[in-house]
C-alpha cells in the first residue's frame, strides 16, 4: 500500500520524532467533535447510526403499542454521539494555563510564538483554533509544524478541513499519524471511509486504535460491525473502557444480541402467547424488542446492563432506555423509573411513553397521559395508541379515533387496528372492514384474523379462510384455532385436529382443550392427559371437568366413612372438579356435591348443590331435594323437584309423584307419573308406569 510506504519514508527523515510529545498529548484528542463541526456532523451521524427496536407485545386490552418488529429503524443519533474532545492536539494546556493567568499567560505564549519557541507557537496555535479563530491560528501552526510539531500538524490538518482544504488537510494528517499522533491517524482514517477507501480507512484507525485512541478504537469497530467482522466487540470494549459513552452503548446492544442469539439457539425461538382477537392491541410495556435473557449467555446479558449503565450515568438518553427496560423487566419499577424520567428528559420519545405505562400501572393515569402525550407529540405511534385507548375507555370516541389516526400516521400499524375495533364496536361494519384490511394489507396478523371473523360472519366463509391462513402463518394463535373451528364446521377433522394443536402449542387454551377432546375420544388417554392439563392450568372450566373425570375413572368409589373417622381428604380428581365448580361449571358442581356427599360431607354437598341448581343444573336441582328432603324439609325439597321436573327430569317427576301420593293427592300424583313415563330414562318410566296403574286402581276403587 502506498501508505505504508509513505510511513516507511517519513520515519527515515527524523523529522517528526515520537518521543517529543507535550505534556498536552498525554490527554486523549480526539479529532472532529467540536472544531470541525461540518466534518463531525457527515461523519458522526454515520458512525452512530443505531437499529431501535420496537418490541414485542404482550397480550391483554391495554392500548396499543406496535409489535410487528422486534428491531426495525435505522436512526442516527448525532447529538448523542458526539464526544467533548475535539481532536485540536495541545489546546487543553492552553486552555488550563490561560484559565490560571487570563490574558497574561496568552500574552507571554504569543511573545514566546513570536520569537520562535515551538512548543508556544504549538500551544498558541491550539488556542486560537479552538476560538474559532483559523486566520490567527495559522501561522502558528504551520510554524511548529516546520519545527517538527506533531501535535501542529494534526492541528494544522484540522484547520484546513474547517475550511474545505480536504486534501491538503490528509497530507497533515498523515505526516503527524506517521509521526505517532494517535489523533491523526483517527483523523485521516475518518478521511478516507468518507472517500469509501475502507482498506486505508482500517490500516489508520487501527493505528489510532492501538496507540489507545478512544475515538480511533470506536471508529474501527464502527468499521469492523459495517463489515459484520468478530473483531468489532474487542474495540467496542476498548473505547468503552476508556469511557466512550457511544461506544458503551453499542457494546451493550452487541453483547444483548448476541446473548438473545445464544438462547434462541438453544432454547427456540421464543412462541407466542394467546390472543382475544375482540381487543386492541396491546402496548409494547419495554421499549426494546431484546431485552435481557436467561440461559446460557445470562452473564452477557448483565454486562451489557453494566455497559448500558456506563453510558446512562454519562448522559446517554437511549442507553437510559434500554436500562430502565431491563430493570422493568426485572420488577425494580421505582430504578426503572427514573432512567427512563432521564431518558425522556433528554428527548426520548419511547422513554416517555414508557414512563406513561409505568404510571398508569402505579394507577396515576392523569400523570401517565401527560407523558404519552409528549411522546406523542414527538411522533411515537405506541403513545399515539395509547392515549387513543385511554380515551376510548372514557367514551370519548372522536378523540380516541383521532389519536387512533395519529398513530397511524406515525408508522404504526395498529393505529389502523385499532381504528378497525373502534369501528366494529360501534356497528360500524364497512368502516372496521376498511381499516382492518389495511392494517392486514400492512401486514398485521390480528387485523387479518379480525377480517377473516367479519368476513365469516357475513357469510363468506371463503373470503375469511386465505386471511386466516395468512394470519395463522404470520403468527397468529387466534387465527390458527379459528382455522381448526373453520375445518370442524366442515367435518375436516383431520385438518382441524392440526391446526388445533399448532394453537395449542402456542399456548391457546380452547384449544389445547380441543385437542385433549380429540384425543380422549381416539383413546389416548395420557397424550389427552398432558392437553388438558395444560387448558385446565390455563383457566378453561371445561378442560378442568374432563380432566377430573378422567381422573376419577381411574380410582375406586370412595366407601362411606366408618363412625368416628374423620373425613378422608380430597382427591386430585376432586380439586379439578372443584376447581372448574368455582368457575361455574354446572356439572362440576353437582359432581363436587355428590363427592362430598359420599365423604359424608353434607354441608359442602349442599353448598354446591344449591349453585348448580339456582344456576340452572336440574341434577342440581333433584340432588339438592334428596339431600333437604333427608333432612325433613319435603317442602323446600319439592319445590326445587317441581324445578328439575320443569327442566326435563324423570327421577324428579317420579319423586313428586311419590309425593304426592303418601299425601292421598292422588290425581296429582297421576299427573306427575304421566311425566315421569314421558321423561324416563326406562327404569323411572317402567316404576312410574306401576305407580299410575296403582294410582287409578286407587282412584276407581
Amino acid at each position: 500500500m502506498v501508505f505504508m510506504g509513505d510511513r516507511s519514508t517519513l520515519l527515515k527523515t527524523g523529522r517528526f520524532a515520537r518521543g517529543h510529545v507535550h505534556p498536552a498529548e498525554k490527554l486523549v484528542d480526539e479529532v472532529f467533535a467540536a472544531a470541525a463541526e461540518q466534518y463531525k456532523d457527515t461523519i458522526e451521524s454515520a458512525e452512530t447510526s443505531e437499529t431501535v427496536g420496537n418490541a414485542q407485545t404482550v397480550e391483554n386490552a391495554q392500548p396499543v403499542k406496535n409489535a410487528e418488529n422486534a428491531e426495525s429503524a435505522a436512526t442516527a443519533e448525532t447529538a448523542e454521539t458526539i464526544e467533548t474532545a475535539d481532536g485540536v492536539e495541545n489546546a487543553e494546556r492552553a486552555e488550563t494555563e490561560a484559565s490560571a493567568d487570563g490574558a497574561e499567560t496568552e500574552a507571554r505564549h504569543r511573545r514566546a510564538a513570536d520569537a520562535g519557541d515551538t512548543a508556544s507557537m504549538s500551544v498558541l496555535g491550539a488556542l486560537l483554533l479552538r476560538r474559532g479563530d483559523l486566520a490567527g491560528a495559522e501561522p502558528y501552526l504551520r510554524g511548529a509544524t516546520a519545527d517538527g510539531d506533531r501535535a501542529a500538524a494534526n492541528n494544522l490538518g484540522v484547520l484546513l478541513h474547517q475550511r474545505g482544504y480536504l486534501d491538503e488537510a490528509a497530507g497533515w494528517w498523515r505526516t503527524a499519524a506517521v509521526a505517532g499522533s494517535a489523533a491523526a491517524a483517527h483523523a485521516l482514517g475518518r478521511h478516507f471511509r468518507e472517500r469509501g477507501d475502507e482498506p486505508a480507512a482500517e490500516y489508520w484507525l487501527r493505528q489510532s486504535a492501538e496507540q489507545g485512541h478512544a475515538l480511533g478504537a470506536y471508529a474501527l469497530a464502527d468499521l469492523l460491525e459495517h463489515r459484520s467482522d468478530v473483531g468489532a466487540e474487542r474495540w467496542l470494549r476498548a473505547a468503552a473502557e476508556q469511557g466512550h459513552r457511544e461506544a458503551a452503548y453499542r457494546l451493550a446492544r452487541l453483547l444483548e444480541r448476541n446473548a438473545t442469539d445464544a438462547a434462541h439457539e438453544v432454547f427456540g425461538r421464543p412462541g407466542l402467547g394467546p390472543r382475544t382477537g375482540a381487543e386492541p392491541a396491546p402496548p409494547r410495556r419495554t421499549a426494546e424488542g431484546d431485552g435481557p435473557v436467561a440461559g446460557p449467555d445470562h452473564a452477557r446479558g448483565g454486562e451489557a446492563e453494566q455497559w448500558y449503565r456506563q453510558a446512562a450515568a454519562r448522559g446517554h438518553r437511549r442507553a437510559a432506555l434500554h436500562l430502565g427496560a431491563i430493570l422493568e423487566q426485572r420488577g425494580e419499577l421505582k430504578e426503572a423509573g427514573r432512567w427512563y424520567l432521564m431518558s425522556a428528559k433528554a428527548g426520548e420519545a419511547r422513554a416517555a411513553c414508557a414512563l406513561g405505562f409505568l404510571l398508569r400501572d402505579a394507577g396515576d393515569r392523569e400523570s401517565a397521559a401527560v407523558w404519552w402525550l409528549r411522546a406523542a407529540q414527538d411522533g411515537d405511534g405506541n403513545a399515539a395508541n395509547a392515549l387513543g385507548a385511554l380515551h376510548a375507555a372514557r367514551g370519548e370516541q372522536q378523540t380516541a379515533e383521532r389519536w387512533y389516526r395519529a398513530a397511524m400516521d406515525a408508522g404504526d400499524v395498529n393505529g389502523a387496528y385499532n381504528l378497525g375495533l373502534l369501528c366494529a364496536a360501534q356497528d360500524r361494519t364497512a368502516q372496521a372492514e376498511q381499516w382492518y384490511r389495511r392494517a392486514a394489507y400492512a401486514g398485521h396478523r390480528e387485523a387479518a384474523n379480525a377480517l377473516a371473523v367479519l368476513l365469516l360472519q357475513a357469510g363468506d366463509p371463503a373470503g375469511a379462510e386465505p386471511w386466516f391462513s395468512k394470519a395463522a402463518e404470520a403468527g397468529s394463535v387466534d387465527a390458527a384455532f379459528n382455522l381448526g373451528i373453520l375445518y370442524a364446521g366442515r367435518d375436516e377433522d383431520r385438518t382441524a385436529l392440526l391446526w388445533y394443536e399448532r394453537a395449542a402449542a402456542a399456548g391457546h387454551t380452547e384449544a389445547a382443550l380441543q385437542v385433549g377432546m380429540a384425543l380422549l375420544h381416539h383413546g389416548e388417554e395420557q397424550e389427552a392427559e398432558r392437553h388438558l392439563r395444560c387448558a385446565a392450568g390455563g383457566g378453561s372450566a371445561e378442560a378442568a371437568f374432563r380432566l377430573a373425570g378422567l381422573l376419577d375413572a381411574r380410582q375406586p368409589p370412595p366407601g362411606p366413612p366408618a363412625l368416628g373417622e374423620p373425613l378422608p381428604e380430597k382427591t386430585e380428581c376432586e380439586e379439578w372438579y372443584e376447581r372448574a365448580a368455582e368457575q361455574g361449571h354446572r356439572r362440576a358442581q353437582v359432581r363436587v356435591g355428590m363427592l362430598a356427599a359420599s365423604r359424608g360431607d353434607v354441608e359442602s354437598a349442599g353448598h354446591w348443590y344449591r349453585a348448580a341448581a339456582e344456576s340452572g343444573s336440574r341434577n342440581g336441582a333433584f340432588n339438592l331435594g334428596l339431600l333437604l328432603a333427608r333432612e325433613g324439609s319435603e317442602r323446600e325439597a319439592a319445590l326445587w323437584w317441581t324445578r328439575a321436573a320443569a327442566d326435563g327430569h324423570g327421577r324428579a317427576a317420579l319423586r313428586l309423584a311419590l309425593l304426592a301420593a303418601r299425601r292421598g293427592e292422588l290425581a296429582e300424583g297421576q299427573r306427575w307419573c304421566a311425566r315421569a313415563v314421558e321423561l324416563g330414562p326406562a327404569e323411572v318410566a317402567e316404576r312410574a308406569a306401576r305407580l299410575r296403574e296403582a294410582l287409578h286402581q286407587e282412584l276407581t276403587a
